[in-house]
């Protein structure tokens, strides 16, 4: 079993930021890639954003292409999204997810691809 613990949640307001973690522990892994998703009150969980594990690689939605950065530290088995420009829309519960499938083959966008789950963490983006 892997277990993904995020962090770094919270209340903020708009145009401000935030730095999300997800920190991979448990039993040996293969991973090929890690992907942040959310999902707001009543709606469906949506991608964010993803990226390559063991390749240059990242991958974005158009909502926040601009304003988040993807990026991994493989040594520490954690991912961060960097979350700039903050808006309203952007609040919702963030859940980091990965995957065992390599992106340039699997589309790292849709949920299916992913192994496991982390419980999510609340983003709150309010005045």
């Amino acid at each position: 079993q892997v277990q993904l613990v995020e962090s770094g949640g919270g209340l903020v307001q708009p145009g401000g930021s935030l730095r999300l973690s997800c920190a991979a522990s448990g039993r040996s892994f293969s991973s090929k890639a890690m992907g942040w998703f959310r999902q707001a009150p009543g709606k469906d969980r949506e991608f964010v954003a993803a990226i390559n594990w063991n390749a240059p690689g990242t991958y974005y939605a158009d909502s926040v292409e601009g304003r988040f950065t993807i990026s991994r530290d493989n040594a520490k088995n954690t991912v961060y999204l960097q979350m700039n420009n903050l808006k309203p829309a952007d609040t919702a519960v963030y859940y980091c997810g990965i995957s065992s499938r390599d992106p340039r083959r699997y589309n790292v966008r849709l949920e299916g691809p992913y192994d496991y789950w982390g419980q999510g963490t609340q983003v709150t983006v309010s005045s």
